[in-house]
């Protein structure tokens, strides 16, 4: 590491260690690192395909095919958890963070073994039927889905089986969005890792964080908006910044 990004790195640490009510907010970037390809930005999904199509709500009733064919020959289900998502778990372990914020619907981070995590937008792993609201598990759906796209309810036989991820045009989970707002009110430092902090309303999590006071960490590839009033910032891949920072905390 480079002498700036080092001392940036000790910054961290000593954050981290002082920290008695410390989570983490979480983005892309954790997943990207794992083989998830990205939205936003140069080669992103959304670059490829218009989000508007294939993952609105509006155009979801209208036409749930057009995901579900999307999610056939996109999806990627062999993804596993990187040296990202490991620190962060050691972190809680040794009772650092109190939570893992998220804007993944990966599961990644419980795949990892965090034990709190609140997914701000969603779970992949897990479909609805917007008719019956009866639930599946999503390599189910996914299996139905290989032999007739898009699939329909088991339960109902109703044509609208929507992963329980939020589509553009949804609000958040209201219970999870409640959840992160109590945490970041009640936190001393926000550790924000892999998260360009443009995507709203869920950015809003750690600039409520820093409103009542806690202190930023930023660990990210590109430069942000918050960058500025952090107070430690580094620029570099997660899975290499983390296990450094969990590293030098048990060195001093």
């Amino acid at each position: 590491m480079t002498t700036a990004t080092d001392v940036a790195v000790a910054q961290a640490a000593a954050l981290l260690l002082r920290s008695h009510s410390g989570i983490a907010f979480t983005g892309a970037g954790v997943s990207v690192e794992s083989g998830i390809p990205h939205f936003r930005g140069e080669g992103g999904l959304w670059t490829k395909f218009d989000p508007y199509k294939v993952a609105h709500i509006d155009t979801f009733r209208k036409d749930p095919s057009q995901y579900w064919t999307y999610s056939l020959n996109h999806r990627r289900t062999d993804a596993e958890p990187n040296p990202a998502h490991r620190a962060l778990v050691e972190l809680e372990r040794l009772g650092h963070l109190r939570a893992v914020i998220t804007q993944n619907t990966d599961g990644l981070h419980q795949r990892a073994g965090s034990k709190e995590v609140i997914e701000l937008h969603g779970s992949s792993h897990s479909v609805v039927c917007l008719d019956c609201e009866a639930r599946f598990p999503r390599d189910q759906v996914d299996r139905m889905n290989r032999e007739h796209c898009p699939p329909s309810c088991p339960a109902c036989g109703g044509q609208f089986l929507k992963p329980t991820v939020v589509l553009f045009g949804e609000a958040l989970p209201m219970p999870a969005l409640r959840e992160a707002q109590a945490l970041a009110m009640a936190a001393d430092l926000v550790l924000i890792v892999g998260s360009s902090l443009q995507v709203y309303p869920a950015a809003g999590i750690p600039r409520l964080a820093r409103q009542h006071g806690a202190e930023l960490c930023i660990v990210n590839a590109e430069a942000t908006p918050f960058d500025e009033v952090a107070s430690a910032v580094i620029h570099g891949k997660a899975g290499e910044v983390l296990p450094e920072i969990v590293r030098r905390m048990g060195t001093g």
